[in-house]
């Protein structure tokens, strides 16, 4: 008997102004398979799978489910026909609480039932697919990681029997990923079919039944996972060779810019998030944060930037106290941060990329003309910043929400590292990037460490901290369980520090 594919897509097209998303691509996934989606960023994947979605309509081509042509009007459409999608940039009401979430625009307002019924519907939800997230908690107060857990438990409340999945392990720990892929399987067991978006070949190999990828904007490849490895599919995603630029630590660090000590800071319900943290960044060195999300990391961040009020201790930057400074004043002495999220805090979507490349600086001479900004010399200088950081896009006043994850973050570095900071923080500045992107990006960083900039960087990959890091500290439990040196550390003995493993003496560098 002949398999019917549960999703066909047919001769799929879709432009935006001055760009071409999609073109001709046809993808077929099959009940009881896990289907990895590959492909550079800027390549067409999120655009093809947001039409799937319900949420862009095709150009042209068609779609069918379960062998039915079908024309989707709008996500709950699609959603009605058992298709669901977790995106990248996380779809959440902030002021509702996690089970609020859940179980929104689902057949029964979270509104008509009790939060005891809906909280309890969502405490079983989470303990049988190993994704523990307090129910009652409201979602402003969560951490990115913990946000995206709520989205793909949002997801399998519905049933869905096609869920597409962003970069879902972006950020969940390595257990967690393990529950998450033992879930994926599991709904594969029972006849569901998975997409899975993601630039972690490693993953992709692990998991995924079958392989399509893209590039720009058209199919190159679709194959069984078994005959496939991550040369070839790295090589089918670039149509180069990738090169890992081989890092060169300084034997010299120069003197303490940033120096932290004392350190405690409020989380957003008002328990202890930093409990007495201390910890110096060196010019010309990269120190990174390495440790399980939620355990102090964002505070941290948002305390040295200015945007968390610190409770006790001090933060000085070269000898001068900022404890109490405004960002804005921080910002004037050379401390500059990379956000998390990147689309949330460090630009603003529907603003075009000239406006975005000025929000540092528009009060500064050079862009104003009187009491107005000077359109003029802004163009210029955004068009010289895109060149200069190679941020593919069409034309420099379209809004930011056309371009790839990998050219928002190139142009969020760039606008920063233009201002020519003497710190630079910048927290999970690869999540959701493919190779090629990711390794720009790290290049840009150890340019900056050439030049003599401190910078923090949170990362969560163990293997690119040992890669780049001079220096890693440990956190735990809002606590610096250490700080090593990264040329001399194990890589066990800084995942038991992850896990809450004491300290041993002289440990500290």
């Amino acid at each position: 008997m002949k398999r019917v594919p549960v999703i066909e897509m047919v001769g799929i097209g879709k432009s935006f102004p001055g760009v071409r998303a999609n073109h001709d691509i046809s993808f077929r996934v099959y009940p009881g398979e896990i289907h990895a989606l590959l492909g550079e960023n800027g390549a067409g994947k999120s655009t093809l799978m947001s039409i799937l979605a319900g949420l862009y309509r095709p150009d042209s081509g068609y779609i069918k489910v379960k062998g039915k042509t079908v024309n989707f009007r709008s996500p709950r459409h699609a959603l009605s026909a058992g298709i669901g999608m977790i995106y990248q940039h996380l779809r959440l009401v902030n002021n509702l609480t996690v089970a609020e979430n859940i179980i929104l625009g689902a057949s029964q307002s979270p509104f008509l039932l009790k939060p005891d019924y809906i909280e309890k519907e969502t405490r079983e939800l989470s303990a049988r697919f190993g994704l523990n997230v307090n129910p009652s908690a409201r979602i402003s107060y969560l951490s990115l990681g913990e946000q995206q857990r709520v989205e793909i438990l949002k997801m399998l409340y519905r049933g869905c029997d096609v869920l597409i999945m962003d970069e879902p392990t972006t950020v969940l720990t390595p257990q967690e990923v393990k529950e998450l892929f033992n879930t994926l399987r599991f709904m594969a067991e029972e006849g569901k079919a998975v997409v899975l978006i993601t630039h972690k070949l490693h993953e992709v190999m692990e998991i995924a039944d079958y392989v399509t990828v893209l590039r720009r904007g058209e199919v190159v490849g679709s194959d069984h996972i078994e005959n496939l490895d991550e040369v070839t599919l790295t090589r089918m995603m670039v149509a180069r060779e990738v090169v890992y630029q081989e890092v060169k630590r300084g034997t010299s660090p120069g003197e303490n810019i940033l120096e932290v000590s004392g350190l405690r800071v409020l989380g957003d319900q008002g328990h202890i998030a930093l409990k007495d943290v201390d910890l110096n960044i060196r010019q010309g060195e990269i120190l990174a944060i390495a440790g399980v999300a939620g355990n102090g990391q964002r505070e941290l961040v948002e305390a040295l930037s200015g945007l968390r009020p610190v409770e006790q201790g001090e933060i000085r930057l070269d000898g001068k106290n900022i404890s109490h400074l405004s960002i804005r004043r921080r910002l004037k002495m050379g401390l500059h941060m990379i956000p998390e999220d990147r689309m949330g805090m460090g630009l603003v979507p529907n603003l075009n990329v000239m406006d975005n490349t000025i929000l540092r600086n528009y009060l500064e001479d050079e862009f104003r003309r009187g009491p107005f900004i000077n359109y003029r010399k802004v163009n210029a200088y955004s068009r010289d910043l895109v060149e200069r950081y190679n941020v593919f896009l069409a034309d420099v006043r379209h809004p930011i929400n056309y371009l790839s994850g990998g050219n928002l973050q190139k142009l969020l570095l760039g606008r920063e590292i233009d201002q020519n900071p003497r710190v630079l923080i910048a927290s999970y500045p690869v999540r959701g990037l493919d190779v090629a992107a990711a390794e720009t990006v790290y290049r840009i960083f150890l340019q900056e460490r050439e030049k003599g900039t401190g910078i923090l960087l949170v990362l969560e990959d163990l293997d690119d901290i040992f890669r780049l890091a001079d220096r890693v500290g440990v956190m735990y439990d809002g606590e610096i369980k250490a700080v090593l040196n990264v040329a001399t550390a194990d890589i066990d003995q800084i995942g038991a520090l992850m896990l809450g493993a004491q300290k041993a003496e002289g440990e500290h560098v």
